[in-house]
Order: structure tokens, then C-alpha cells, then sequence
């Protein structure tokens, strides 16, 4: 009597050996979702992390930003929903810092690009000594923000000992004008101070920029007779405008909650109080935690939306270098 022959399924006769189902994946191994699991499982920390510093917060000062809540009569806490929002949006003073903060934000971010492009450009060109030069000009970025704010107050801006004020009078003698920097011109003092810290992150963005030019296109436009201001016009200026793009965009995101300077510098007086200071007045000198709250979250939600045009700019500018 012969043995029994066994013979292939009608669905896998036709399939190659190599390509059929091992013992393992057909459910004797992990499965592909627990594989997957186990590929991400060393992220799950730094996930967790990140949402517990910065969810979380965000969480609880949205639920704050609900109740009417003095810390001086922490008793009379109560639930007032969005009548904090209503209240935060109709109040002058805030109307106030709103309007400082896009001057402060718009004047730090237009100069520092101009600043920045200049000396991109400058450092785009070989020099002797270009390497130290490209150093100097990033330490700016690299200083605490309130130590770079306590050097222009008290080293450049002071009128007695001051470095301004000093050159002023070697320059014109003992007669030389002693200006008040800071109560003279307090919003131009910051902004001077925010735009010489600046100057370096936009200049960093511009020259990668310029380097990532392309020099077949450059070299052919020197052939055909173009000049210097004609291939800055047509095609260096075009290439850039991601990039300008993209250092405005950053800039705004971060000078726009800025707070060490304005603090350091003016402590919020003479005009000078953006949206940062005055959500820091409210809540630790008013001591009003649902005003202060509603505010910072209006902040955030402008952030969030300068922040997701800059990664859509990001994105593009990927893509772009993708297909070149």
C-alpha cells in the first residue's frame, strides 16, 4: 500500500517557495504589530517626557484659565469659563502690549535679516581669517539672554560709565552730549540689544543659503556678462527666499515671547511692556492666575500658528532640496 501524497493548497501551489509565509510570521513568532512596538519602544521615554513637560502644563493652565482665581483670596475661587478670555481681550493694557510686541518682533526680525544678509554675504567670500570672523560674529547667539541684556545696560547704555557715552566724549570732547539711553529711547534699547543677539541666528540661516547655491547656474550668468547686483537680483535673491522666510518666521517665535530683555532692560516701564512682561505682572504681581492664564494661552495659540507655517516653510525647503 503506498503512503499518501500530500498535496499544495490551491492558494500557495502557484507561489514560489522564497515567497510563502515562514512558520514564524503565520503566528508560531511576534507578530508584526508587537515588532513594530518593540522597534519604537525606545522613544516611549522620550515621549513621555515631553508629554509630561509640556502637555501636561499647557492642560492645567488651560483649566486654570476657566476660574476667577486671586491667589490673594484663594476662598473665592470659582468657575467663570471663557469670561476671562472676554476680559483679557477687551483690556487696554493688553491691547497695549499687543501692539509693543508686533513692533518690537517686526523691527528685531526685519533689521537682524538685513544685518544677517549683509554679513552672510560678506562671509560667503574667502578671506584670510574667515573662520575667526564667522566665530566672533555667532558668540552674539551664544550668550545668555540675560547676561546679553545686562551687558547693554550697564556696560554700553549706562550714562556715567557707559561705553556709548564714553565714546561720545572721546569723540567730541567734554562737551559731547550724555544721553539716557534707556529712558531716552527704551523701546529702541531693547530692540538694539535683541537685534545685536539676533543678527547671528539669521545670518547662520542665510549663508547655509548661499552655500547651497547652485554654481552652474552662477558660473553661466558670469559667462553670458551678468554682474554682481544683476546675479544677487535674479538669482541669488530668488534662492534665498525660503531661507529669509524661515529666519523670519523662527525669529518671530522666539522674540515674540521674549521677556529677558524687556525685563532686564526696562522692567516693562516707558512703553516698553510686550505680552510676556504683562502676563508676568498679572500673575505674580496681580496675583490674578485665571487673567494670567488666559493670556498665556492666547499667546501659545499665536505661537502654535507662526510655528506651523514655519514647518510647512521647513517642508518646502526640503523638498526643494530633494528634487534639486
Amino acid at each position: 500500500m503506498s503512503a499518501p501524497t500530500t498535496t499544495p493548497q490551491a492558494g500557495t501551489r502557484d507561489i514560489p517557495p522564497a515567497a510563502r509565509p515562514r512558520p514564524s510570521q503565520a503566528g508560531g513568532g511576534p507578530s508584526n504589530r508587537l515588532r513594530a512596538w518593540v522597534t519604537r519602544a525606545p522613544l516611549l521615554p522620550a515621549l513621555v517626557f515631553m508629554i509630561v513637560v509640556t502637555q501636561l502644563p499647557f492642560v492645567a493652565t488651560l483649566v486654570v484659565s476657566l476660574f476667577d482665581w486671586n491667589a490673594l483670596y484663594p476662598e473665592a475661587r470659582s468657575f467663570s469659563g471663557f469670561a476671562n478670555y472676554a476680559e483679557v481681550l477687551g483690556d487696554a493694557e493688553l491691547r497695549d502690549s499687543v501692539v509693543t510686541t508686533v513692533l518690537l518682533t517686526a523691527t528685531v526680525v526685519l533689521v537682524s535679516l538685513v544685518l544677517g544678509l549683509l554679513l552672510a554675504l560678506l562671509l560667503d567670500r574667502t578671506f584670510k581669517g574667515r573662520g575667526v570672523v564667522r566665530t566672533l560674529l555667532i558668540a552674539p547667539f551664544l550668550l545668555v539672554p540675560v547676561a546679553a541684556a545686562l551687558l547693554w545696560k550697564h556696560v554700553l547704555y549706562n550714562p556715567e560709565y557707559g561705553l556709548l557715552n564714553g565714546m561720545l566724549t572721546w569723540l567730541f570732547g567734554d562737551d559731547a552730549p550724555q544721553p539716557d539711553w534707556v529712558a531716552e529711547m527704551p523701546l529702541g534699547a531693547v530692540e538694539v540689544a535683541l537685534i545685536w543677539q539676533w543678527t547671528p541666528f539669521m545670518m547662520l540661516i542665510l549663508l547655509a543659503g548661499l552655500q547651497s547655491r547652485p554654481a552652474d547656474a552662477i558660473e553661466a550668468a558670469r559667462i553670458d556678462g551678468a554682474g554682481a547686483w544683476q546675479i544677487f537680483r535674479y538669482l541669488t535673491l530668488p534662492h534665498l527666499r525660503r531661507y529669509l522666510e524661515l529666519g523670519a518666521l523662527l525669529g518671530s517665535i522666539y522674540i515674540v515671547q521674549n521677556f529677558d530683555a524687556v525685563f532686564t532692560i526696562t522692567s516693562g516701564g516707558l512703553g516698553t511692556a510686550n505680552l510676556p512682561y504683562t502676563i508676568y505682572q498679572t500673575f505674580y504681581q496681580g496675583h490674578e492666575y485665571g487673567l494670567a492664564s488666559a493670556a498665556g494661552v492666547l499667546v501659545v495659540i499665536g505661537s502654535l500658528i507662526i510655528a506651523t507655517l514655519a514647518l510647512r516653510v521647513v517642508s518646502s525647503l526640503f523638498r526643494e532640496e530633494a528634487r534639486s
